[in-house]
């Protein structure tokens, strides 16, 4: 073992002195939650001033309540919908202006300017966007209705928002609204980590445009493609400020989150923390079983050595070895 030279300033402790604020916050914030919400899905927790609470003979009865719930199903249903509907056209049209933005060929000016209106969206606050399409889609009285009528579509003014599917559709254009600029930003960045040599290269060969994004540029960002799907599955699946500010899960439950049942069990009135708690833990065991199957699916096989052309390698070498090649 090598002695330590005399003057030798160690700076990994330093290291571990500004991370330990972060440290601290995490385990009571974050981890002491956690574990203790994972603990009251298997008690009798309930009501505001309970201050005792014992485990159920039982276990896992607050999970099959839960798991049972119409009202969970209904929000589980709808969570996945409003993911879904918001997901698709969301990373479809983050590529398209990706594509757009980082083409050396188009040689966009202002491209900052672009970026900052497209992003805006998703630094205005829920509560606000939720007043603002309240605005817009009022009855008798709002823009839409106004637009709609003087355009003829409709003859008079419609409640859109007792409408199931009306509903629905608008909560997922906000969601899609709100955060298509940020995952934009976040494939641009991924781009711009590519050899610029590649496109080059490309360029002399006589690719289209569309042969480079497709052949080129879409295989070298699939890491952050994986990044983007499973955070926004991640967020689409713990929806909650928009459903919950802008119609309270209504109409008739038309888009009633599982992270707004959440809420309604332990905070609404019934304070059944037990159950909440159980929800909360299906909910992270489903989040968890989607994102790793969206790892093995789409993790980088050649990267892992798990791709045809490196185990037909991989094969060859050891041919190789065995008949005394070097």
């Amino acid at each position: 073992m090598k002695k330590k030279k005399s003057g030798e300033i160690r700076y990994a402790k330093y290291g571990y002195i500004f991370s330990l604020p972060f440290v601290v916050a995490f385990l009571i914030f974050s981890l002491y939650p956690i574990l203790y919400t994972a603990v009251i899905g298997f008690t009798d927790l309930q009501g505001v001033a309970t201050t005792e609470w014992h485990f159920l003979d039982n276990p896992f009865q607050n999970f099959a309540n839960v798991l049972s719930n119409k009202s969970f199903q209904t929000a589980l249903k709808n969570t996945f919908m409003i993911w879904i509907i918001n997901f698709i056209p969301q990373i479809l049209l983050a590529l398209l202006l990706t594509a757009w933005f980082t083409d050396r060929r188009w040689h966009i000016k202002g491209q900052g300017i672009y970026k900052v209106l497209l992003y805006m969206p998703n630094i205005i606050t829920a509560a606000t966007i939720a007043i603002l399409f309240n605005s817009l889609f009022a009855y008798p009285v709002g823009p839409v209705n106004d637009l709609l009528m003087k355009l003829h579509i409709i003859n008079e003014a419609q409640n859109f928002l007792v409408n199931k599917g009306v509903a629905r559709g608008i909560v997922a254009f906000i969601q899609f609204w709100m955060w298509y600029g940020y995952t934009m930003l976040i494939l641009i960045s991924g781009v711009l980590g590519i050899n610029p040599e590649i496109f080059e290269a490309a360029e002399v060969d006589g690719a289209s445009r569309v042969q480079v994004f497709f052949q080129i540029t879409l295989p070298n960002i699939k890491t952050i493609l994986l990044f983007t799907l499973v955070t926004s599955l991640i967020g689409g699946l713990n929806m909650f400020d928009i459903p919950k500010l802008f119609l309270l899960g209504g109409p008739n439950n038309a888009t009633l989150t599982t992270s707004v049942y959440i809420y309604n069990q332990a905070f609404a009135g019934s304070y059944m923390y037990n159950k909440a708690a159980a929800a909360s833990m299906i909910m992270f065991c489903i989040i968890l079983f989607f994102s790793s199957f969206l790892f093995i699916l789409l993790r980088d096989k050649d990267k892992d050595g798990y791709g045809k052309d490196a185990k037909k390698i991989k094969k060859l070498a050891k041919q190789k070895m065995r008949g005394g090649a070097v």
